[in-house]
């Protein structure tokens, strides 16, 4: 499979869609030139694998664009989805040379990388990356807690809408109808994907989203082309509160 190497004129720091919520968030303008002369863009077809599991990386990234998953696959060959990577999520973890988890487009993805040694010795010298870093893994793992208690808690329908949420609220090729208070975005997993990643089957997770649409939470064009004439109803079907917390 071909790997795009992308022209680092096509999309400076000031014009990038995820500038305010990536690792780089709180970068001064300096900072911001300093990154420039980092970072590389490279883009990944859907299928494609960006890493594979304890392969040495040279590089640390921001998702520009697109969706990638993050798998683990055990001895005898089973692999498990834990992770989705979506627009302004950080691949990689400075100070450790190999990859934790197989990371796979699951869209095409455009992703912005670092190298990994300037990277490295410009968090030590640059409060703002380090501290934006920090904060982002908490986030991560809050959002593991949160997912543990959607494995193990949350019904099947429960389990479909949060991961519809999950991708509404976060996608960057989001649209959102704020005079109808609609929110229109493709979803970028195949039933299978949405399976594995839920411990489903896949027969209950065509049911669960045609009840969805039956019930008027969503509206579906094709498979993938998903609307959501409500996301605050959307967020009470998956029990989650309108700030993404778990209802008590």
């Amino acid at each position: 499979m071909t790997l795009h190497e992308v022209p680092p004129l096509s999309l400076r720091c000031g014009d990038c869609p995820i500038r305010h919520r990536a690792v780089c968030a709180r970068c001064e303008s300096d900072e911001l030139q300093e990154l420039e002369g980092i970072k590389y863009y490279r883009s990944f077809e859907a299928g494609q694998t960006i890493v594979w599991a304890e392969d040495q990386m040279d590089f640390v990234a921001s998702v520009v664009s697109g969706i990638a998953t993050l798998t683990q696959t055990l001895e005898d060959g089973r692999t498990q989805m834990v992770g989705l990577l979506l627009p302004s999520d950080f691949v990689g973890r400075p100070g450790l040379s190999s990859a934790p988890y197989n990371v796979t487009a699951t869209t095409d993805v455009l992703m912005c990388c670092f190298r990994k040694t300037p990277f490295e010795e410009m968090m030590l010298r640059t409060p703002h990356i380090a501290q934006r870093l920090l904060q982002m893994t908490l986030d991560e793992l809050d959002a593991a807690r949160e997912w543990m208690l959607l494995l193990g808690r949350k019904t099947a329908r429960e389990k479909i809408a949060s991961l519809l949420s999950i991708v509404a609220r976060r996608n960057a090729s989001i649209r959102l109808e704020v005079a109808e208070e609609r929110m229109v975005f493709d979803l970028p997993l195949t039933r299978e994907a949405m399976a594995d990643y839920l411990g489903l089957t896949l027969e209950t997770v065509s049911r669960q989203i045609s009840a969805l649409k039956r019930d008027g939470v969503i509206e579906l064009q094709g498979k993938r082309h998903v609307t959501v004439p409500d996301m605050h109803r959307l967020m009470s079907e998956a029990g989650d509160d309108s700030d993404g917390g778990i209802l008590g």
